[in-house]
């Protein structure tokens, strides 16, 4: 549409001719977006000039004012004409007539209209009675008329809006909630709703009102862009169906596609969920950060008058390392420097998700645009920490997203990229690609104390629909990305294939179940032949049913999980000949050695702290490696009390324990007593470590009795309480009378916290069992602890007893 036609339509204010203009700007090719619809705007304001010029003759103190998305210039081809005739109430009958003027000839062209006609003060009133008034009227522009009596309704309404922030924005986050709850998230919908779910339209809207309140201010980087193709998309709708609608309808979807000049409906709704998914956490961000002001104003005037005027100043609340809370958020230390910790991003995310935190977006974009890469492989304390994120439950999500908004996701994981916000044309699934690995990973969260490795479960969780990216069997595809995903993130080659058997199979006994023959022994046999080990069988049972929870609810059912639970009990009888060989007793190093046959001597503890590092693969030998954690050796005379004391005193040093083995040392010949050996992997919490001679100091009043751990311990928690974060499973203890026939083999599976060894080891010595030898791992949040265990005179416990020390065990660490 030329200069020359938009003149042309003006001068000819009847329907016909506005109506030919429109149809050549709405077929022409070269022109679309913004573009287009701004000229929409400008042809119908010509035209609805014409028409306010022709009936207004004589009449002072009136003005045709557009509002809603015609104030903003953004007319889609069915948009609605949102009109309001504002008057100063001096002629109201040649008001009407004028009125009658302007209304008609829009609903004879067929176009949808919401008018009204009001005095500034009527509408004033109006907007302060009904929020959506008042939403429209932020936008108002003048199109015709006295332009003093638009401008003074437009100040009059914004000076209006910025007063009653503190009361009308909590009522729009509401319209807004109940919205989402209505509508859906538009990010994960096959058929959207544009304007009115989650992340559409309404929501942009709604982040240009909290802005025009001067309150707080939305995340503006790709926001404009991201409404902008929204707008697109539903100018594309309009033009194909040639209706008025936002709902993009799957039949649809290609038609809407080519329009754009799209290569498939997939990339459409690709591009659609990107943009709400950036709408969404802008949301996030500025509705947090309006609650944060709003709480901050309401709170101030009482801090001043007990501090005499002072500024206050936010309390910061350590953590981990480098990472605070602050003002109900997850902030970065004041003395952290992402340039030089890699692993930050991830402490910082697994910390805040722990926590049941927001990450705050200033600390998410420091760390985007601040930190190093990760050296491949990566070191131990980013991989825990990835556990530790993904096995937080429901709030991995909010974190997740955090992360992914600033682009931190797809650096951590290059593989990300492909099934970021990718489409499942499947009406079972409730979400996007992305979105379902990570729900997978929030319901396998729910079943880590079902397995021994609930780190590998986690990230089979998070990788084993990886392959949807790719083309072919999504199965076999995502074996491979696992198999190197897995490998760069550190874990060891035994695991690596454990990941990749589990993602590679994730389908195996869901599908075997419901479509096999479970009498056939060939069935079970070749189920038991893919999986290998009772170990993988056990992962792949949970990833299961994580997996198909993930989904929806027509996923999984008490049918399908009785089949399930069928196949895996007759794979595991087939497997059942795999079952290990009692463990073998490693011979002591040199170290080792020496530091029993010291403590042999001397009768009390000696103890050696020993940094253990590594090198990124790949790099020169420099001056900072990277830290894994610390060492601990411990030997000491055996006695009663040994493994709550040891795990007492480190908790009281705030160590946490990665890692840790206790067992039984024999002597050289001609040395009498006998000996116990601790070799654990601890880090500080924060902070630095202790010195070496202040834990044996307190070991040896540990064992003497004079230091009342409990005590010391039970005061610390007072003093600070723990934060009521993430809702974790309750532990689990179980006894597993075939692993051993020298010893019984309790296992406990339950939510690392400090103190929690010591509470173990301090039940197990009430219990009156002898711990022959202790196997401790911590996985991410998860603790997974095997002790083999004796009654006093050396032998495995009686079935009925080791269940009763079990139960008690349990019922000790639930309480």
């Amino acid at each position: 549409m030329t200069g020359t036609d938009v003149q042309k339509a003006a001068e000819d204010s009847g329907p016909s001719g506005y109506a030919a203009a429109r149809l050549r700007l709405l077929t022409e090719e070269t022109r679309s977006g913004p573009p287009r619809r701004a000229a929409l705007a400008e042809l119908t304001d010509d035209w609805l000039t014409g028409l306010f010029a022709s009936g207004a003759e004589g009449l002072r103190g009136a003005s045709l004012v557009a509002v809603g998305g015609y104030g903003r210039g953004e007319l889609s081809p069915r948009s609605d004409l949102d009109l309001l005739l504002l008057h100063d109430d001096s002629d109201p009958k040649a008001v009407a007539a004028l009125a009658d003027r302007l209304w008609y000839p829009v609903w004879d062209l067929g176009l949808a209209l919401d008018h009204s006609v009001r005095t500034p003060a009527e509408a004033r009133k109006t907007a302060g009675e009904d929020l959506k008034v008042q939403l429209g009227l932020l936008d108002a522009r003048h199109i015709a008329g006295d332009l003093g009596l638009t401008a003074g309704l437009r100040t009059a309404v914004l000076a209006d809006w910025r007063n009653q922030a503190p009361k009308r924005l909590p009522e729009l986050q509401e319209l807004c909630a109940e919205r989402a709850e209505r509508q859906g998230e538009l990010q994960y919908l096959l058929e959207p709703d544009l304007k009115e779910a989650r992340g559409g339209l309404r929501d942009a809207t709604a982040l240009r009102a909290v802005a025009a309140s001067w309150l707080a201010d939305a995340p503006r980087e790709g926001l404009a862009d991201a409404r902008r193709r929204l707008l697109d998309v539903r100018d594309a709708l309009h033009l194909t169906t040639g209706r008025a609608t936002d709902r993009l309808a799957l039949q649809e979807q290609d038609q809407v596609a080519a329009e754009l000049g799209l290569l498939d409906a997939d990339t459409l709704l690709r591009q659609v969920y990107e943009a709400a998914r950036l709408i969404s956490y802008a949301s996030d961000v500025t509705w947090r950060e309006v609650g944060r002001v709003l709480r901050s104003r309401a709170v101030r005037p009482r801090l001043r008058a007990m501090l005499g005027g002072g500024k206050p100043t936010a309390e910061r609340s350590p953590l981990a390392e480098g990472v605070v809370e602050q003002d109900g958020e997850v902030v970065l230390a004041r003395a952290a420097r992402p340039e030089r910790d890699p692993v930050l991003p991830l402490r910082a995310a697994a910390a805040a998700a722990q926590a049941g935190l927001p990450l705050s977006l200033h600390a998410v974009r420091r760390l985007a645009a601040t930190v190093r890469p990760l050296p491949t492989p990566w070191p131990a304390e980013a991989r825990e920490q990835l556990v530790t994120l993904l096995g937080s439950g429901r709030p991995t999500v909010e974190v997740w997203e955090a992360l992914e908004a600033e682009g931190l996701i797809t650096r951590l994981l290059p593989d990300w990229e492909r099934v970021r916000c990718r489409p499942q044309r499947n009406a079972v699934h409730l979400w996007t690609v992305d979105r379902h690995l990570i729900e997978t990973a929030v319901r396998a969260s729910e079943f880590t104390r079902r397995v021994s490795r609930p780190d590998l479960l986690l990230v089979a969780a998070l990788l084993h629909d990886i392959g949807k990216g790719w083309p072919g069997d999504h199965s076999v595809a995502g074996e491979i990305i696992a198999k190197d995903v897995a490998g760069r993130i550190g874990f060891d080659r035994q695991d690596v294939a454990v990941v990749a058997t589990l993602v590679r199979h994730h389908l195996l006994l869901v599908d075997t179940a419901t479509r096999r023959d479970l009498e056939d022994p060939a069935t079970v046999r070749s189920v038991a032949e893919a999986v290998g080990s009772q170990s993988t069988l056990e992962l792949l049972h949970a990833l299961t049913e994580a997996d198909a929870l993930a989904t929806g609810p027509a996923a999984w059912s008490s049918w399908r999980g009785s089949l399930v639970a069928d196949l895996v009990q007759r794979v595991s009888a087939v497997l059942a000949g795999d079952a290990p060989d009692d463990p073998e007793e490693a011979a002591p190093t040199a170290e080792q050695e020496r530091l029993a046959l010291e403590a042999a001597a001397t009768g009390s503890p000696v103890l050696a702290l020993r940094a253990q590092t590594e090198q990124p693969a790949g790099q020169e030998p420099s001056g900072d490696p990277e830290p894994l954690g610390v060492e601990l050796l411990i030997a000491v005379p055996d006695q009663p009390g040994v493994l709550p004391a040891v795990a007492g005193v480190l908790a009281m040093h705030r160590l946490t324990v990665r890692t840790a083995e206790l067992r039984s040392l024999h002597l050289p010949d001609g040395v009498d007593g006998s000996v116990l050996l601790l070799d654990w992997r601890v880090a500080a919490e924060y902070g630095s470590l202790p010195q070496a001679a202040r834990l044996r100091a307190d070991l040896v009043r540990a064992l003497d009795g004079s230091l009342d751990i409990a005590g010391r311990l039970a005061e610390r928690d007072a003093a600070y309480p723990r934060r009521r974060g993430v809702i974790a499973p309750p532990p689990r203890v179980s006894v597993h009378p075939a692993a051993s026939r020298l010893a019984t083999v309790i296992e406990v599976r339950s939510q690392d916290a400090p103190g929690l060894l010591f509470r173990i080891g301090r039940a197990l010595e009430d219990a009156s069992v002898r711990v022959r030898s202790a196997h401790v791992s911590t996985l991410g949040a998860n603790a997974v602890d095997a002790f083999y265990v004796t009654g006093p005179e050396g032998a495995p416990l009686p079935g009925d007893e080791a269940e009763s020390v079990a139960r008690k065990l349990e019922e000790t660490l639930r309480g």
